[in-house]
């Protein structure tokens, strides 16, 4: 029998006023917004226990939204023998450490040689479906180019407890990045709401019209001649947030070459993509309760690049 797919969430001060589809998709972040409308107008969608029907209907402070999640679809994306990095591994879940250049989940262009292909291998049929038959148990996401931990899970209800402590910004996410350029102050925040970059689609960017709300905490951990090490400290999860936060205070991260980070110094010769690294993940785990922190180790690039600055 099919795990109970219902899902509640009260709504936290930032998502006041939003809209029920645009919120739904800030909970469920790898899962689109017309997946939801068609969720709400199906009638599987309460707020305050009374079934919601307008995909423009709002929620407020305090509400309790609740969502009936469809039964998965059969994954019909081929497992494949990919070595996985794996640092912790139980009957709920696994935290993996990402190779660089290797995309999440199967999209437009990238239907092998994902990450969803090497667990569907590595897992066989214990995944979570609630994202979808194109991405079994993935809950959150890297960038192609980010390396470093991810949370695999391998069933609905451990998917859903990892996904109201993203939603409440409960999971510890500790990145490194190299910056350009020397940062002045030895730790800072920056605030400043994220969205889509009006004139390219592809890119995100600070954005006060419509942006989200966006925290990061860095701190400098060394200094070079034109370069500067930091730690990332993650109070949101927007998509490439990092990456535009660094760029909004001309520190893009080196290699970036979407957000403005490359460089022609001949120490970082042939690197490819943003030189950054989920270094740790923490979270409370779906069925014991205890609080689980994993660190994936420094990728050889980047321990390289290190040594070259150094010297």
């Amino acid at each position: 029998m099919a795990e109970e797919l219902r899902q509640e969430f009260e709504v936290t001060k930032e998502f006041d006023g939003e809209r029920i589809d645009r919120y739904l998709t800030q909970i469920y972040t790898d899962q689109s917004r017309s997946f939801f409308q068609k969720l709400i107008r199906s009638g599987n969608v309460t707020i305050q226990g009374n079934p919601v029907t307008k995909t423009g209907t709002t929620v407020d402070v305090g509400d309790l939204v609740s969502v009936l999640l469809p039964e998965p679809q059969s994954v019909d994306i081929k497992p494949q023998d990919i070595p996985l990095d794996i640092l912790y591994e139980d009957d709920d879940l696994l935290v993996v450490n990402k190779p660089k250049g290797m995309v999440v989940h199967p999209s437009p262009g990238h239907y092998e040689d994902t990450l969803v292909n090497a667990v569907l291998f590595h897992c066989k049929e214990s995944l979570s479906g609630i994202n979808g038959q194109s991405r079994p148990g993935i809950v959150h996401r890297i960038d192609k180019d980010t390396t470093g931990s991810l949370i695999v899970c391998k069933n609905d209800r451990a998917h859903m407890a990892i996904a109201r402590q993203i939603q409440e910004h409960t999971v510890k996410r500790l990145y490194r990045g190299i910056v350009c350029g020397v940062l002045k102050e030895d730790e800072a925040v920056i605030d400043a709401p994220i969205g889509r970059n009006p004139s390219q689609r592809q890119k995100m960017a600070v954005n006060t019209s419509n942006g989200k709300p966006a925290v990061t905490h860095y701190r400098v951990l060394e200094r070079y001649a034109r370069y500067t090490y930091a730690e990332f400290r993650l109070e949101t999860g927007r998509t490439h947030q990092i990456r535009v936060h660094m760029e909004s205070i001309h520190h893009p991260l080196l290699g970036d070459e979407l957000y403005g980070g490359m460089t022609k110094d001949y120490a970082i010769k042939g690197l490819e993509g943003q030189t950054l690294h989920a270094m740790t993940i923490g979270f409370v785990h779906p069925t014991t309760e205890e609080y689980m922190e994993f660190t994936a180790p420094l990728p050889e690039y980047f321990e390289d690049l290190l040594k070259r600055f150094r010297e």
